[in-house]
């Protein structure tokens, strides 16, 4: 796993006090000027290189090499993005757009619980592109402020409206959340990373997910 300096946690930790998760410290203001030209060219730079390192390397390499490859400093990476968790939600925020995307177009499905399922296999395939991506959605869960709930909020929006529509109509039963469902769905994505010579676990442990929403399963186990 790659690591981070002592320096590199002292600019991040600096530069975390002085812009908001995620944002641009050009676009960070309350009245959010828009970035000027080179900015935006080394915020896109980033962006590009980030998401490349991330799909061949994993969610946890070197801010530094990604800088470096962007051709900027690491210190221009921290304007842009405060932390880790800030570039990783920036870099997905594409994926999240196309689930959020495809859950509206699954909203008026004939078979509600087909519709919900597909749309958990679909953020299953997406949490399994970038290593390291699914435990950081498990943790944005509880921490609001963390760059990734800017993924996470819309995520849990999306998979909420097909979720109703499935328990209202009888298919999953009522006591499930979509809070709980996001946290196996990204559990079995993490499964599924780390057993890459199984490539049917995710899909076996999806069907023994839904096996246990369905309406009639018992509320505890042993109930």
């Amino acid at each position: 796993m790659a690591t981070e300096t002592a320096g590199q946690r002292r600019a991040e930790r600096a530069a975390a006090a002085h812009a908001p998760a995620g944002t641009p410290a050009s676009v960070g203001t309350p009245a959010a000027r828009p970035m000027r030209a080179d900015a935006r060219r080394n915020y896109e730079r980033l962006l590009t290189e980030a998401r490349t390192a991330f799909t061949e390397h994993g969610t946890d390499t070197s801010l530094e090499d990604i800088a470096r490859r962007a051709g900027v400093g690491i210190g221009t990476l921290y304007r842009h993005f405060p932390n880790r968790t800030a570039l990783m939600g920036a870099v997905f925020q594409g994926e999240v757009h196309a689930l959020v995307g495809y859950a509206r177009e699954l909203a008026d499905a004939p078979q509600p619980c087909t519709a919900l399922v597909d749309w958990l296999r679909a953020l299953i395939t997406h949490a399994s592109t970038y290593r390291g991506l699914s435990r950081a959605l498990m943790t944005a869960s509880a921490d609001e402020s963390s760059g990734m709930a800017r993924c996470s909020v819309p995520l849990g929006e999306a998979g909420a409206a097909l979720l109703t529509r499935a328990q209202q109509a009888g298919a999953v039963r009522r006591g499930v959340v979509i809070g709980d469902l996001l946290q196996l769905t990204n559990g079995i994505a993490l499964a599924a990373e780390e057993s890459p010579d199984d490539p049917e676990l995710a899909d076996r442990l999806l069907t023994l997910t839904l096996r246990g929403l369905k309406a009639g399963a018992p509320d505890q186990a042993g109930a």
